[in-house]
């Protein structure tokens, strides 16, 4: 069983004014054990045995103090009198022990059916808030702050834990221990027993709920400032080689303590209020126990009590106020265990801004030919960055995008993936929108290259691997191998169980296009998407990746988005976007003999290749095209 220290103060948790875009504020805390009770009940019979459990150990504890009166009793001899020895109530003593031991066993029997029932509950909530985090848009995600969210989930199953072990091994054994002793005063004692007992714990608790209610905005403010000074600490960490390049270590670090400072001011006040209910709590009980403990004595000096009864009505008056003594605790860490799981149910409740249309279908592929038809798209209200593109990709074709930054050549790919649903037109497959299919069918059949590839903190055999998850050994070494990466692992002292390092950092950004490169491989595909995938390689390794990109396109649908002109002279279909429109299309040869935007892009590139420098963006040339035309 647990134990809880009287001036324990509950974890601090998230800020509840904190909200996602798309969420609803929270709820009260009943709504929010309303959304917990479909978990729990799944277990009923399990939930009603723990129960009857409970009210059997109670009902044997209170047999104790009872049993013991009537040992005392039968005891009351004189010293000396021959019948003391036969006076022993060997049976009493046998039936004490064994009500003792019986209320252990009954405990023990509540914790072990309800286990189950506990962990499970955390088990099915925590899985599905991570299914349906998986689940919402690309928007929510770049919205939100990973330390905050990470924090939520982590307190929102400690919280669920709480609430069932304070309410079932707690909160519950109280009230039942309550009703018990009272209803045992009222029978056997007069009602001042019950009256005394009734009052006390009548104020013990409406003084807690009262001064825990006053108390909330001190740990409200401790809840915003802990999660802020958590998502700078973790923010900071994940920009460490930021950090270093400016040398602003103890910069951040100054950030991090201004909100510790804070913090630490909120902590302070809230132990000092903390303190006062601990106080006045102990008050209440010591005047509850006076009062009573008073009535009996006077009973006793009276006649009207025994001995024994003095024993069993302070016996029977610790054992309830021992679980009371940590009620106000209790129903800290049940207020704080609601909050904490309120916040992950607004997770869990947070709208699913793109999701399948009731009775989509899987995608069929028959060729993979790629449409998009008068697509218009804006992340936000007032700045369109779509307006009216319209193409096709014929399957096993390639289609080059370019354009400067802005442009919206990469919405172009995150539509395809359906991350974000189209304002107006559509996109489509083999004819089928990908609005009508399921996500799942329409991500399957897409493969990616990234220009940042971005790998898990695993094994180069686990990310690889990642493009199946369920493919043999056998088949991730082939599509290593296809990559030209193979020889590079071998090489490595632990070769395919070579770490890569948080987010691939261990690995050049050569060797990750690579790793990249072999995933998708063996996803095998049959759209290709290449996000800029060779614009942050040096012109060396730029060759090298190019040539493995194109065999890996060779008989796909490719969308390739570029900034290299160099890098899409091949395909079977150039576009040229400027603000969110297509403004030329054909080869490249047919771009460079109708010398418009396109070839004045090359022509530049051109010379600075002839002075010897690299080859530059898409988005250089379209600047200097600009100041080239305004000198005109």
């Amino acid at each position: 069983m647990r134990r809880y220290s009287t001036t324990a103060e509950p974890a601090p948790a998230p800020a509840s004014n904190t909200l996602f875009p798309g969420q609803r504020a929270p709820r009260s805390d009943w709504q929010t054990v309303r959304n917990l009770l479909p978990y729990v009940w799944h277990y009923k019979w399990r939930v009603m045995l723990a129960l009857a459990c409970l009210v059997s150990a109670k009902v044997a504890n209170l047999g104790v103090p009872v049993l013991m009166k009537q040992l005392i009793d039968s005891m009351n001899l004189q010293p000396g009198d021959p019948r003391a020895l036969l006076a022993v109530p060997v049976g009493l003593i046998v039936a004490y022990g064994l009500l003792r031991l019986s209320a252990t066993l009954f405990t023990e029997l509540r914790e072990m059916l309800f286990s189950k029932v506990t962990q499970s509950a955390v088990r099915e909530i925590a899985l599905q808030v991570f299914r349906h985090l998986h689940a919402l848009s690309l928007r929510f995600h770049l919205d939100r702050q990973t330390g905050g969210m990470s924090r939520d989930i982590e307190r929102g199953t400690r919280g669920i834990q709480s609430l069932i072990s304070y309410s079932l091994y707690s909160i519950l054994p109280t009230l039942v221990e309550m009703g018990l002793v009272i209803g045992f005063f009222i029978l056997h004692y007069d009602i001042w027993f019950a009256a005394i007992t009734g009052c006390a714990l009548l104020g013990y608790i409406v003084f807690t709920i009262v001064v825990t209610e006053w108390r909330t905005h001190f740990r409200r403010r401790m809840n915003e400032l802990d999660s802020r000074a958590n998502q700078k600490a973790i923010d900071s960490l994940l920009n460490f080689e930021t950090v270093k390049y400016f040398g602003n270590e103890e910069y951040e670090a100054q950030r991090y303590d201004e909100n510790l400072r804070k913090y630490r001011t909120a902590a302070i006040r809230s132990q000092n209020s903390l303190s006062f209910l601990n106080f006045g709590q102990q008050t209440i009980i010591a005047l509850g126990l006076i009062l009573i403990l008073w009535r009996a004595t006077v009973g006793v000096v009276d006649g009207k009590l025994t001995l024994g009864d003095l024993v069993l009505v302070n016996t029977l008056m610790i054992q309830l106020y021992i679980p009371l003594n940590f009620l106000g605790v209790i129903y800290r860490e049940i207020k704080q265990a609601t909050t904490d799981m309120d916040r992950m149910f607004v997770l869990l409740g947070t709208n699913q801004e793109v999701a399948d249309a009731p009775g989509a279908q899987p995608l069929q592929v028959n060729g993979a030919q790629v449409r998009f038809r008068d697509v218009r798209f804006s992340y936000e209200p007032d700045r369109l960055i779509l307006d009216g593109v319209d193409f096709t990709i014929a399957a096993g074709t390639t289609t080059a995008v370019v354009g400067h930054s802005g442009s919206g050549k990469s919405t172009l790919a995150r539509l395809l993936f359906r991350f974000y649903d189209v304002n107006g037109g559509a996109i489509e497959i083999d004819g089928q929108d990908i609005r009508t299919i399921t996500q799942d069918s329409l991500r399957r059949a897409i493969g990616i290259v990234p220009q940042d590839t971005v790998l898990f903190n695993d094994s180069i055999f686990y990310n690889i691997a990642y493009g199946r998850p369920d493919a043999s050994r056998d088949e991730v070494i082939a599509a290593a191998r296809a990559a030209q990466i193979d020889t590079f692992i071998r090489e490595l002292p632990q070769g395919y169980d070579t770490p890569v390092g948080e987010r691939g950092l261990k690995l050049s950004g050569g060797e990750k296009q690579r790793v990249a490169i072999a995933r998708t491989l063996l996803k095998n595909p049959p759209v290709l998407v290449f996000d800029e995938a060779t614009s942050a390689l040096d012109s060396r390794t730029e060759q090298a990746i190019q040539a493995e990109l194109m065999r890996l396109a060779q008989n796909r649908t490719t969308l390739l988005i570029a900034h290299r002109l160099s890098t899409v002279v091949h395909a079977d279909q150039i576009l040229v976007m400027d603000h969110g429109r297509i403004v030329e299309r054909g080869t490249h040869a047919e771009l460079m003999r109708a010398r418009g935007r396109y070839a004045e892009m090359w022509d530049i590139q051109a010379r600075a290749a002839a002075k010897g420098g690299e080859a530059v963006s898409a988005d250089a040339l379209a600047l200097d095209v600009g100041d080239a035309t305004q000198d005109a």
